[in-house]
C-alpha cells in the first residue's frame, strides 16, 4: 500500500509538471513565427520531471514522512514545486541555442505546479477522511473549536470506530463563529446549544475545553439536562499533559468539574519532610478527614504512626485499608476519646509524639444545635484535653483542624471551633512547637456531607433536600483537604490559622441537580426546606477584623488568630457562659 501510494504521487506530480509545461509553451509561442520549440519543450519536461522527484524525496513528500493533505505536507510540497521552478529557471538560462525556452513558461509552469499538487492531495485526503467517517454513531456537538476541540473533531471523524460523530461545534468566542472545522461548522455559542442539538439531530455534548472553569461546565451541563443531552468530558490539562487529545479520553461530566475543584499543586516530598522518621499521632484517626492525612502520611515513612479514635469500628476500617489486616491487637491503633483528659495523657506519656494532627471533632451543624453541650465536651473541652497533653510530651509540630463556620460564626459548631482556633493559637504563644489551624471549607464524599447526603436521597427516588435556593458553600477534596492539612506545620507561623485558595462558591442547588442527572433518573424532585438554625445563606473564609496575609504558596493564605488561654475556657461552667466570654476577642 506504502509503494503504491508513493507511486501515485510520484506519477501525479510528474503529470502535472508535464501538463504544464506544455499548456505555458503552448500559450507562450501561440502566435511565435517561429513555432513551437519541441525540443526545448521536452528538455524542459524531462528536467521538471527529475527535479521535482529528487527534491520531493529529500524533503521527504515520497517517504511517507507527513500525512497526505497535512500543512507540514503542503508546505514541504511547495517548497519542492518553488525549487524545481528556480532550478529549471537556472538550467535553460544555462542551456545552449536550441534548449532555451522562454523564461515565462517555467514561471507560469511552477505556479500551476504548485497549486495542483497541493490541491491534488488535499483532495486525496477529502476523499479518503469520506470512506473513514463513523457511519453508525451518535451524533454530537462539541463545545470547544480551540486546538483540543479541533484535534477532537479530526479524530472522531476519521475514525470508523469513534462512537461519536460530530455534526456541530459550539464555542464562545465570537471570532469562531464562521470557523468549519473538517466540514463541522460553528453553531454558536453556549446559548445556541438548545437550538442546534434540534437543527442537527445531535443526542449528546462532548466537551473538549480541558482548562474550563466550574461555571462553564454547570452552564453547559444546566443547558444539557434542558435539551435532554448527555455529557461527556475531555479530562483536565494535567490528565492529558502526558498524551495526544483523543475518543478514549473521554469521561462522563462529574461533580468535580461542576465545583471546579482541582488539586493543589504542591511539591508534597520538599513540605513534608517533617514527618519522615518522626512519631506521629491522629486524633480523629477514623473519620474521613483523619483516615486519608493517615494514608498520606504513610507515604513519608514516619518512625511510628499512631491513630487515635473512640469509634473501634473505624479503626478497623482504617487499619485494614493501610495493612490488608485488622487484628485491632497493635499498638498503632488507639482506642481513647479525647473528653478522657486522665486517658489522653496517658496515650501521649506512652506513644511520645512529635507531630499531633488533631482531626478528632463533632461536625453536624444541626445537630450540634440541639445538644450544644456536646459541642462544647468535644470540640472544645476535647481540644483543649490534646493540646494539654501534646505541651506536657514537647512536640514539635500540632495541626489544629478547623471549618470556614469558624468565620463570622454564628453557629454552635461554628463558635466551638472558633474557640478551638483561639485555644491553639493561645497554646503557640506558650511552648516551643509550631501549633498552626487548618481551616477550610466543605469536604466532598466526607461522611455526611452533602455529596452522600443527595446520593442517598437520590437513590431512594428521592425527593433530594435543599435548605434555600440560593444557598453556597466552599467545597473541596478529601485528598486535598489532607495535603493542606500535611503541608500546614511547614507553611504557616505559630498561631496562623491557614485557609486554602477555594475558588468561587457553589450552588448547592447546582451540586443537587448534578447528582440527579448523574444517576439517569429525570423524576426526582429537588424540594427546599428552608435555611435551619445556624446556617448561613453564604458562608465566609475569613472573619470581618481578620488581616489576611500570603504565604510561602500562592493558593493558601494565612490569618492572626487572638489567642485564648486554656484555663480561661476550663473554669467556664457552661457553654452559654463559655460563648459570651471566650468570644469577647478585645
Amino acid at each position: 500500500m506504502v509503494q503504491h501510494r508513493r507511486l501515485i504521487l510520484i506519477t501525479y506530480d510528474s503529470l502535472v509538471w508535464l501538463i504544464a509545461i506544455a499548456s505555458f509553451t503552448a500559450l507562450r509561442y501561440v502566435d511565435s513565427p517561429e513555432g513551437m520549440p519541441r525540443q526545448a519543450m521536452w528538455f524542459s519536461m524531462g528536467i521538471a520531471v527529475v527535479l521535482q522527484i529528487s527534491i520531493g524525496s529529500a524533503l521527504g513528500i515520497y517517504r511517507d514522512r507527513y500525512h497526505i493533505g497535512s500543512k507540514d505536507e503542503s508546505l514541504a510540497v511547495v517548497a519542492t514545486a518553488f525549487l524545481t521552478t528556480m532550478l529549471l529557471q537556472g538550467v535553460s538560462l544555462a542551456a545552449p541555442g536550441t534548449r532555451i525556452i522562454a523564461l515565462s513558461v517555467p514561471i507560469g509552469a511552477g505556479t500551476l505546479a504548485i497549486l495542483a499538487t497541493v490541491a491534488g492531495r488535499v483532495v486525496w485526503r477529502m476523499l479518503h477522511e469520506s470512506t473513514m467517517r463513523p457511519v453508525e454513531a451518535e451524533p454530537v456537538l462539541v463545545f470547544g473549536a480551540g486546538n483540543a476541540g479541533t484535534q477532537l473533531t479530526i479524530q472522531m471523524l476519521n475514525d470508523p470506530g469513534s462512537p461519536y460523530r460530530p455534526v456541530g461545534l459550539l464555542d464562545d468566542d465570537p471570532t469562531k463563529r464562521h470557523l468549519r472545522i473538517s466540514g463541522v461548522r460553528v453553531l454558536g455559542n453556549r446559548t445556541a446549544l438548545a437550538q442546534a442539538s434540534r437543527d442537527t439531530g445531535a443526542v449528546g455534548l462532548v466537551v473538549a475545553v480541558p482548562s474550563g472553569e466550574a461555571d462553564l461546565f454547570r452552564d453547559l451541563s444546566h443547558e444539557a439536562r434542558a435539551a435532554d443531552l448527555h455529557v461527556k468530558v475531555l479530562p483536565g490539562l494535567g490528565e492529558i499533559l502526558n498524551g495526544t487529545v483523543g475518543i478514549r479520553d473521554l469521561r462522563d461530566i462529574n461533580i468535580t468539574d461542576v465545583l471546579g475543584r482541582a488539586q493543589v499543586d504542591t511539591d508534597m516530598h520538599a513540605i513534608a519532610d517533617y514527618l519522615t522518621g518522626k512519631r506521629v499521632l491522629v486524633t480523629g484517626a477514623g473519620g474521613s478527614i483523619g483516615s486519608e492525612l493517615c494514608r498520606q502520611i504513610v507515604k513519608f515513612s514516619p518512625a511510628a504512626l499512631h491513630m487515635l479514635d473512640r469509634d473501634e469500628s473505624a479503626l478497623h476500617c482504617l487499619q485494614l485499608s493501610l495493612t490488608g489486616q485488622a487484628m485491632l491487637d497493635t499498638e498503632d491503633v488507639i482506642l481513647c476519646d479525647i473528653r478522657d483528659q486522665d486517658a489522653l495523657e496517658s496515650v501521649f506519656a506512652k506513644s511520645r509524639p512529635e507531630v499531633v494532627f488533631h482531626a478528632a471533632a463533632l461536625k453536624h451543624l444541626p445537630m450540634l444545635e440541639q445538644y450544644p453541650e456536646e459541642a462544647w465536651k468535644t470540640n472544645v473541652l476535647g481540644t483543649l484535653n490534646v493540646l494539654t497533653a501534646a505541651q506536657h510530651s514537647d512536640v514539635d509540630a500540632f495541626v489544629n483542624i478547623s471549618t470556614d463556620k469558624a468565620a463570622n460564626p454564628c453557629s454552635v459548631l461554628g463558635y466551638s471551633k472558633r474557640i478551638a482556633e483561639r485555644l491553639t493559637a493561645g497554646v503557640a504563644w506558650q511552648t516551643r512547637g509550631k501549633f498552626v489551624t487548618v481551616r477550610f471549607g466543605n469536604v466532598l464524599g466526607s461522611r455526611g456531607s452533602v455529596l452522600t447526603a443527595f446520593a442517598e436521597q437520590v437513590a431512594l427516588g428521592g425527593p433530594v433536600t435543599v435548605t434555600h435556593p440560593d444557598v453556597t458553600r466552599f467545597f473541596m477534596m478529601i485528598p486535598e483537604a489532607c495535603e493542606l492539612v500535611v503541608q500546614a506545620a511547614a507553611l504557616g507561623d505559630d498561631g496562623d490559622a491557614l485557609v486554602l485558595e477555594m475558588g468561587e462558591p457553589v450552588r448547592i442547588v447546582d451540586v443537587a441537580e448534578q447528582v440527579i442527572a448523574m444517576s439517569g433518573k429525570q423524576d426526582v424532585e429537588i424540594v427546599f426546606k428552608g435555611l435551619r438554625d445556624g446556617e448561613k445563606l453564604h458562608e465566609d473564609l475569613f472573619g470581618d477584623d481578620e488581616i489576611v496575609q500570603p504565604t510561602s504558596h500562592h493558593l493558601v493564605r494565612a490569618v492572626r488568630v487572638p489567642p485564648l488561654a486554656g484555663e480561661d475556657v476550663s473554669m467556664q461552667a457552661d457553654w452559654e457562659t463559655a460563648i459570651c466570654v471566650d468570644l469577647s476577642e478585645g
